[in-house]
């Protein structure tokens, strides 16, 4: 495929997959009893409630620049988080880690549905990119998320088994967590090695190596 149809189909992917990701957090955090998200208007598969001005355009475009030059178009971004108050939960503690825990979920669920589908069904070509793409970016997503740097989802989790005496490093974390991040991602090769465990993802669910 062009790498043109490659990055088109990238976007919207990425767009739909990440109102996923955050839709699935609030509503959960809605079940569990916190409405903030709901009052924020986040509760929408309204695009515009849930871009980030660098994750879901600067990111991307970045992306999009670079994949023009190298001729790899799979784009990659994030949404803005959910607004969550602990407060409202019953179990603050446990209950943040299952909110955290669902926008990574929702991505693995929708990888693993298109990528049985492409192991199991005759898709015509187009279908089958679509669908690879799809498979591809919920992993990326779903991985990324999980990295233990705030505001990532995998933050949540790490400082809900951390002892309390940590509470300085969650401090810290949480001040700097952004540039850490930007550091990872550009720096320490962070994003290759998640695309390296999407892509494994990809051929153990799927069965084949993606066409692109």
């Amino acid at each position: 495929m062009p790498i043109e149809i490659t990055i088109i189909f990238s976007l919207i992917v990425l767009l739909f997959s990440v109102i996923i990701h955050e839709l699935s957090h609030g509503t959960v955090a809605l079940a569990l009893g916190d409405q903030t998200a709901k009052y924020a208007g986040r509760l929408t598969l309204n695009p515009i409630a849930h871009l980030d001005l660098f994750g879901s355009v600067i990111f991307p475009l970045m992306l999009v620049f670079f994949a023009s030059i190298t001729g790899q178009g799979l784009i990659f971004g994030w949404a803005k988080p959910v607004p969550i108050n602990p407060n409202n939960f019953k179990n603050p503690r446990w209950d943040s880690v299952k909110v955290a825990l669902a926008g990574p979920l929702s991505n693995i669920l929708l990888a693993v549905f298109f990528g049985l589908l492409i192991r199991f069904l005759p898709l015509p070509l187009p279908l089958l990119y679509l669908f690879s793409i799809i498979v591809i970016m919920n992993f990326l997503l779903a991985l990324f998320n999980l990295l233990p740097i705030p505001p990532l989802d995998g933050s949540h989790l790490l400082f809900s088994i951390l002892p309390d005496r940590f509470w300085k490093l969650k401090v810290i974390m949480s001040q700097y967590g952004f540039f850490i991040l930007i550091f990872l991602i550009f720096f320490l090769g962070g994003i290759q090695l998640v695309s390296f465990g999407a892509l494994f993802l990809y051929v153990l669910t799927t069965g084949q190596l993606p066409i692109f």
